[in-house]
């Protein structure tokens, strides 16, 4: 399956440090409450798809920009101890991006990201990266780097290379990188956004998101549905629904992009959809069962919940 493609993925998206506090419950408007020790930890959306996807092995690369700083330093490290081939993370040009979050004990999080390094991922160092681009069967992509950005990987990649987007930060896309979705990767929060005005989008049935968001033109979708598991949809019959996986979540931060990275890279080495997202939910849903992001995603030949056990 591999051809002349030297990685399964390349992931284009951000990396940042991740700085978590556990709490009680999370704060309201104008209120202060007292949380755990603070803990900084590798993360971004674009790093933590690498890692997840190094680990289940595949063989990865990541396009991303960080800080000439501590924090930078950190998660350069982390993506060579999962095995990625950083030779396309840019360093300099503003501090690391920071994320700001809180951990309830049930396990959900409230996220505040500050952007720094990432909002410098330009158009103009994806068109220097035109070798990585070819070299990748899949490109993942996500929106905490400019629009613009993820706009000129769509339409620098070549048309054996597939497209995987998660449209998170929800904002709103152009027509061609709808088009080039293969699948587009949304949850509730995200599939209502970009539904707004649409009817379907004040409805609670799933499929009714999955059909109105093919009806914007991706070759597919994915609607991720937390514990209740996920549903795909390609416009060549009914949606499928993929039952979640029964856990004891401990910690969701990072879920959603071990997903994401374990369907992109099996899509990346021939597994049809629906295969490749009942792999994903096995995925997300031994994450959830470990605190952190990167530290919680599962390694190749470890056994899944689910009674799956994925070889590389």
């Amino acid at each position: 399956m591999h051809g002349e493609h030297r990685y399964d993925l390349l992931v284009v998206g951000s990396a940042n440090a991740d700085l978590v506090i556990g709490v009680e419950r999370r704060p309201r408007a104008g209120e202060t409450v007292l949380g755990s020790d603070l803990a900084t930890h590798p993360g971004g959306k674009g790093a933590n798809q690498a890692v997840a996807a190094a680990r289940l092995g595949a063989r990865t690369a990541l396009l991303a920009r960080v800080g000439d700083d501590a924090h930078g330093r950190l998660l350069l490290d982390a993506q060579r101890a999962a095995g990625v081939e950083v030779g396309g993370v840019l360093v300099g040009g503003a501090p690391t991006g920071v994320a700001l979050i809180t951990v309830d004990p049930s396990g959900d999080n409230s996220i505040v990201v500050s952007p720094g390094a990432n909002a410098r991922l330009s158009p103009e160092d994806v068109r220097a990266s035109a070798g990585l681009l070819a070299a990748a069967r899949v490109v993942s992509l996500q929106l905490e780097i400019p629009l613009d950005t993820v706009a000129e990987t769509v339409r620098a990649v070549g048309p054996e290379t597939r497209v995987v987007l998660n449209p998170s930060p929800p904002a709103p896309l152009p027509d061609d990188v709808l088009a080039a979705c293969d699948p587009l990767v949304v949850n509730e929060h995200e599939a209502r956004y970009l539904l707004d005005g649409h009817p379907a989008g004040a409805g609670d049935d799933p499929g009714a998101w999955a059909a109105a968001l093919l009806e914007r033109g991706p070759r597919s979708v994915v609607v991720t549905l937390g514990a209740a598991g996920a549903l795909l949809a390609d416009g060549d019959g009914p949606a499928v629904h993929v039952p979640g996986i029964e856990v004891a979540a401990v910690d969701t931060t990072g879920a959603g992009d071990a997903f994401t990275a374990a369907l992109a890279w099996r899509l990346g080495v021939g597994d049809g959809l629906e295969a490749a997202v009942r792999l994903a939910t096995r995925v997300a849903a031994a994450a959830v069962t470990r605190a952190g992001a990167q530290e919680s995603y599962p390694a190749a030949g470890e056994a899944l919940p689910g009674g799956a056990r994925q070889e590389p």
